[in-house]
């Protein structure tokens, strides 16, 4: 029997404001352990809490950025579930009425094999909702104990919840990816998975191929690396396909993955919405979004990343694959930006070529982000500046990338002090290729039998005996005409 894998995601993303969304404690990253949980966050009798403007004014933010519908109007309940870390014995968030409503986000979604072409995938956000996140429990150092940390009970955050579009680890791999890519652009997240900014869970199921009813779904939660989601979901597919055939019914539970084991293993059976017995909070008002807001936060947006693909496209005539690559990060356009803009013959493939092999593949290397780069864009514009005007080749231009990333100066002291400069001086190379087909009797002969691979041989002897200076173009157009193949 053929199977088909469905997933939704529900995704948290902690908003990037100073406070909590309901009482003044700091959201800094890294505290002592309950320093930052104020009386509002401990629950204390007595206490009431106040919303923060900034939480609703990022939710409106993003809920613009994905075309949805805002809810003019707007409320907060009560979620009721016990556990130690959630001190008041239940979670503020939001239910009948969630701030955004009805959103999508278009993604590429890479091929099976490398080189495959890229596919366009539009998920459909369900919606996003405003809530307050719960402490953290401590197992580790208590020997037999549990510590309870409650910074971050009360933390902001804005839970994304997607339709259940997406049919493989891949395309769910690749909708979080973007949208980690989108709140981090529009600046209402840190996006930090370490530290748990940004926060996976995922529905998965399977049916029978062709079935239109879903199968029965288990959630994988709090998974916060995105090779991690990709492990979990491919594991739990199996498990479950493994398990209908072989007899038994899937249940409806709340999963953890291991990476340890690349496991699911149950924590608990999955509640239902009517489990949690939600209710309007009492103690918060419903929240109005007046249209002159709404408008002074969209002013506020950037171009947002499909708009520059688009444009990246259309004006500089990049393939969908580069100009996706190219927007994966808003610090990552901005240095495509200002390398394009530091040339003075425009050249968008050159940069982008660049940016995405040598570059990415050092930045990957060493660890670090584009932000963090060794080589400054402008720099990186004076580098292809050479290869324009035929200073450079690119071969001797990956010697001085190497220089400037280790610091060694500047674009041009570089290839002074290194004598890098391509020789392109026809005079030059025509005595270089003299004297190269005078040694390589034999590779001349083969050519003119019919033998083509003697004649990248013989450029290669050539390239050899200048030391990788020749300018290439032109020691291919003399060597075929010394050869009479011009």
């Amino acid at each position: 029997m053929q199977w088909e894998t469905v997933i939704g995601l529900e995704v948290h993303s902690q908003l990037s404001t100073k406070t909590k969304i309901f009482s003044g404690a700091s959201t800094a990253f890294g505290a002592e352990p309950n320093s930052q949980a104020c009386q509002v966050d401990l629950a204390l009798p007595g206490v009431l809490p106040v919303l923060n403007k900034g939480a609703v004014e990022r939710a409106i933010k993003f809920g613009l950025a994905i075309g949805a519908k805002l809810n003019r109007t707007n409320i907060f309940d009560r979620k009721n579930y016990f556990y130690p870390d959630l001190p008041k014995g239940y979670q503020i968030s939001q239910f009948t009425l969630p701030i955004v409503e009805a959103g999508e986000l278009t993604v590429q979604v890479e091929g099976d094999k490398p080189g495959d072409k890229a596919v366009e995938k539009t998920v459909r956000i369900t919606r996003a909702h405003l809530e307050e996140d719960a402490g953290k429990s401590l197992h580790e150092d208590f020997h037999g104990m549990t510590g309870i940390d409650l910074n971050r009970a009360g933390t902001p955050l804005l839970e994304i919840v997607s339709e259940p579009d997406m049919r493989s680890a891949r395309e769910a791999v690749a909708y979080a990816k973007a949208l980690h890519t989108l709140v981090t652009w529009i600046g209402i997240c840190d996006g930090n998975m370490q530290e748990g900014s940004f926060r996976v869970d995922a529905n998965v199921s399977v049916r029978p191929l062709g079935q239109a009813e879903y199968g029965t779904r288990r959630e994988i939660k709090n998974l916060n690396s995105f090779k991690f989601l990709e492990q979990a979901i491919n594991y739990e597919v199996r498990w479950q396909i493994e398990q209908i055939e072989d007899g038994h019914r899937v249940e409806q539970a709340t999963v953890l993955f291991d990476p340890d084991t690349g496991e699911t293993r149950m924590m608990r059976s999955k509640e239902d919405a009517h489990d949690y017995r939600y209710f309007p909070d009492p103690d918060l008002l419903p929240v109005k979004l007046e249209e002159d807001w709404i408008e002074q936060v969209r002013a506020t947006l950037p171009e947002l990343p499909q708009q520059k693909q688009a444009r990246y496209q259309a004006d500089l005539g990049l393939s969908a694959y580069d100009a996706s690559a190219l927007t994966a990060s808003r610090a990552m356009a901005d240095y495509f930006e200002a390398v394009v803009a530091g040339l003075v013959k425009q050249d968008a493939k050159l940069a982008a070529n660049w940016i995405m092999g040598d570059l990415s593949a050092t930045l990957n290397r060493e660890g670090v982000d584009i932000a963090a780069s060794r080589i400054p864009a402008g720099q990186l514009a004076a580098l292809l500046a050479r290869i324009q005007d035929a200073t450079l080749s690119g071969k001797l231009a990956k010697q001085v990338f190497e220089a400037l990333w280790a610091g060694e100066g500047e674009v041009d002291a570089i290839i002074e002090a290194r004598g890098l400069k391509q020789v392109s001086d026809s005079g030059a190379l025509s005595a270089i290729i003299d004297e190269v087909l005078a040694a390589n009797a034999k590779s001349v002969e083969e050519f003119r039998s019919g033998k083509e691979k003697a004649f990248n041989a013989l450029v290669g002897q050539v390239m050899k005996a200048s030391k990788g200076k020749a300018n290439p173009a032109q020691v291919n157009e003399l060597l075929k005409k010394k050869l009479g193949a011009g």
